[in-house]
């Protein structure tokens, strides 16, 4: 059967001073709506049920997770004590559900992404799932790329595989980690490379056998974790194992050195959201450029003013005045204003308040 794996631990610095550590990114309505997450779960609907639904998180994000999607089963919630990267991420919960399923496909997807129209990403995962299960291979999924992303990583398609369920699939030649400017542009020129999306399926079989053969140590210790699972050793067995595994991205541990990797293209829209200038991109602009997200409801008022995003989590009136180009976020207890093009410095904020000790505004 197919199930669903959603990675949702991380901490979104880049939408401080809304993302916190309790309320990250993927729990926030950051594009006006409902919560990220939930809006990944309603995503999957129907073709993977809630219960064959599975999310990855930590401790402080698990009671954010029930409160914005109460149709998962809380055994269904997987709580990591602490952050090792998406190969053990994705081998906790490979480990659990081949205990519960053994002929299980997963699909494994970030909590935090704007995919669009369903039904074109549903008939992907079936047709990813369809490759998958065609033998021991590893699918992962690329974005026709538009632009010199040097914000992406990269994958290289080579000779095309098939078409399942009318979906271009290709064997893959390499990964390429994010490029430079000039080397994105030979990319974009070249039409062989995909942005990597993050997004894979495999059999949970196939992807614990290539743990078993490729990272020996993060097999050793979700051998040990499996052994407790459905008992009540199982989560104080994870938190005494968990922080001991190999803490490496999947593409690294795993992608890159397996033989059958396939890329569909993805016949669907996306984006990662990943700073308050991407959310500006994804949202409807006015006449002068302006776009506002009030998940509450508010106004946005302007005078001499273009280009300009305004966020408030509450209802609220933001008015701007003789500005361009400039991203303004209100929350109950911090306000940022910046230039759009540098939002994603906002890291710099978070940084400096942890430094402080300031754990209130974190």
């Amino acid at each position: 059967m197919l199930h669903a794996v959603i990675m949702a631990g991380g901490s979104g610095t880049r939408f401080w001073p809304e993302s916190r550590t309790a309320r990250p990114k993927q729990l926030l309505p950051i594009m006006g709506g409902k919560a990220m997450l939930a809006e990944t779960v309603t995503r999957l609907d129907p073709l993977i049920p809630a219960e064959r639904i599975w999310v990855v998180t930590n401790a402080a994000q698990v009671d954010g997770i029930r409160a914005c999607c109460p149709e998962l089963p809380d055994s269904n919630i997987l709580v990591e004590p602490c952050a090792r990267n998406t190969s053990a991420c994705v081998g906790l919960a490979a480990a659990v559900i081949h205990t519960a399923d053994e002929n299980a496909t997963m699909v494994v997807l970030p909590a935090d992404h704007v995919i669009g129209p369903r039904d074109e990403f549903q008939r992907s995962l079936q047709a990813g799932a369809e490759v998958a299960e065609a033998g021991a291979n590893f699918v992962t999924y690329g974005i026709v790329p538009d632009y010199p992303a040097t914000g992406y990583g990269y994958i290289q398609r080579a000779d095309k595989h098939s078409d399942p369920h009318g979906v271009e699939c290709f064997n893959v030649d390499s990964f390429k980690e994010k490029p430079d400017l000039a080397t994105a542009e030979k990319f974009l020129e070249s039409g062989e490379y995909l942005w990597n999306s993050g997004i894979f399926v495999w059999t949970s079989s196939t992807i614990l056998n290539a743990i078993a053969e490729h990272m020996p140590d993060l097999d050793s210790g979700l051998q040990k974790i499996t052994a407790t699972v459905g008992s009540s050793a199982y989560q104080s067995t994870v938190d005494a194992i968990y922080p001991s595994l190999p803490a490496e991205p999947v593409d690294i541990g795993i992608m890159e050195k397996v033989d059958s990797v396939q890329v569909l293209s993805a016949p669907y829209n996306w984006s990662d959201v990943g700073s308050w200038k991407a959310l500006y991109d994804e949202v409807e602009h006015d006449n002068d450029g302006n776009a506002l997200v009030f998940a509450e409801g508010g106004k946005l008022l302007t005078h001499d003013a273009k280009g300009v995003l305004a966020y408030s989590s509450s209802k609220q009136c933001i008015a701007v005045l003789g500005l361009d180009d400039i991203v303004v976020v209100h929350t109950k207890d911090a306000i940022l204003i910046a230039p759009r093009d540098r939002s994603e410095e906002v890291k710099k904020f978070v940084e400096q308040l942890k430094a402080e000790e300031r754990t209130d505004l974190l």
